[in-house]
Order: C-alpha cells, then structure tokens, then sequence
C-alpha cells in the first residue's frame, strides 16, 4: 500500500520541476491518509490504483489480448410489415 509519505515526496518532486499536475501510479492501493493528502494540495495529482489500472488497460487495449466477441442482434420490424 502506497502511503501518505510516497505522496507528499511526489509532491515534493513536482514542485521541484515547477510542474502543476501529475499522475501516480501503482499496481498496488492508496492509503486514506494518502488520498486525502492529495484532495487538500494545490498540485493536481490524479492516484491510479492498481484496480483502476486494470480497468484502463482494458478500456483501452493495452496489455490484453481479446478472448471472445459477442454479437447483439435487434429484431429487423420492416421484415415482418405487409407490402
């Protein structure tokens, strides 16, 4: 679990290089402390955990392989209406 220490450093570091926003990644989880630390800063930082990494992997095609496809079907009314 990542705490609220890793994060004040990240902090830290974007200030260092005058940046305003950043993003902090992990395949593990934040702790509370951590993200409340994040909701009171000015710097914008947006904390990715490993749960919402794998949502965005999937949305978005990286690092998957698709396994199956599944075709939806509406009925066609103009096929069932008398000429």
């Amino acid at each position: 679990m990542v705490g609220r220490p890793e994060v004040q450093k990240f902090a830290g570091a974007l200030q260092g290089h005058r940046a305003k926003k950043g993003i902090f990644i992990t395949t593990s989880s934040f702790s509370k402390d951590a993200e409340d630390y994040v909701s009171r800063i000015d710097s914008k930082i947006v904390l990715i955990d490993g749960a919402m990494l794998a949502h965005l992997m999937i949305d978005h095609n990286v690092g998957v392989s698709p396994v199956a496809a599944y075709e939806i079907k509406k009925i066609d009314s103009d096929y069932f209406t008398e000429a």
